[in-house]
């Protein structure tokens, strides 16, 4: 059995794989002319969110039996695609969850209490007390999009850790124990952009959540509101956010991932100082990679029969 690592991998999933017998290739994030290459004599093929798993990769692999995503969201990989020839895709859904929550509560804190800006000026030899004053977010009103795992984790800490209040809505309402044990609230989309002082989007991107954040409902939004994405780019319409951030429809942003990654040199995101930019590392821990790895590892090996040596 030949596994094509194509992405960083957890130290112990990698031992794990060759105590299961498998010859690895690691090649980290190669490129597409690469890859086609790479793919044509592996019997499966580990990611992260990169490189890109497409119908003519995948076409390409004639030995191909399994795609593994060490990490949530599959919209690197062609699904249907990998399905139509009777590959298994997996992927670690719940491993980064507490990661990714922890990033999200990070960036609302960043965001609201102008950190970021502060430490820039503060390197800049300008002491900038009075145009750094944030606010609490003890009491305010927390909307999150999705209220998958994440989602709920994020609320959780929001709710158990600071006080505030819950709302959230997703295209299914959730469990009313759940409800009651975080004091969250359903509501629709509408209610929930005109209502929250912080925004958290956690879903992820599919042809129905493009731009599921445009600019008509950015302006929905408080003026005094922030906008917090630790799911995907494209979940938010990137014009829309820069023109809304530009012309005060919110007050800020705390963005994790965008449209295009890597973020563009002299982006205009980068020009702004109501936002706070990291290069997607929301399961970049040495935790959440370690259960990532593991997880997909042990289903891999799973599937082909195999057991450690």
């Amino acid at each position: 059995m030949k596994a094509l690592v194509a992405a960083p991998l957890h130290k112990d999933a990698l031992r794990m794989l060759q105590e299961a017998g498998f010859e690895v290739v690691y090649e980290e994030y190669p490129p597409e002319d690469k890859l086609l290459k790479l793919i044509e004599d592996v019997d499966v093929v580990f990611v992260r969110s990169k490189p890109l798993i497409t119908a003519a990769v995948i076409s390409r692999g004639s030995k191909l039996k399994a795609i593994a995503r060490a990490g949530v969201g599959l919209d690197n990989i062609d699904v249907k695609a990998a399905e139509a020839r009777g590959i298994k895709v997996f992927s670690a859904p719940e491993a980064p969850t507490v990661s990714v929550a922890e990033l999200t509560i990070g960036l609302m804190l960043a965001v609201v209490r102008k950190i970021a800006y502060a430490d820039r000026k503060m390197r800049e030899g300008k002491w900038v007390k009075k145009e750094a004053e944030g606010i609490e977010l003890r009491g305010k009103i927390l909307g999150v999009v999705g209220f998958g795992r994440i989602g709920r984790e994020v609320a959780r800490i929001a709710k158990k850790g600071f006080g505030m209040k819950v709302i959230y809505y997703d295209i299914a309402r959730a469990d009313p124990k759940l409800e009651e044990e975080l004091e969250a609230t359903y509501v629709d989309l509408e209610t929930l952009l005109k209502k929250a002082d912080v925004v958290s989007i956690h879903v992820p991107l599919t042809p129905e959540t493009k731009h599921l954040i445009n600019e008509s409902r950015l302006k929905l939004m408080k003026s005094s509101a922030v906008l917090i994405n630790t799911s995907r780019g494209g979940v938010v319409d990137t014009n829309a956010l820069v023109k809304a951030l530009n012309e005060g429809w919110i007050a800020g942003a705390g963005l994790d991932v965008f449209e295009e990654e890597p973020l563009p040199q002299n982006h205009p995101l980068t020009k702004l100082d109501n936002v706070v930019l990291t290069p997607h590392i929301g399961a970049s821990t040495e935790e959440a990679q370690e259960r990532a790895g593991l997880e997909v590892v042990k289903k891999v090996i799973e599937f082909f029969g195999l057991t450690k040596k």
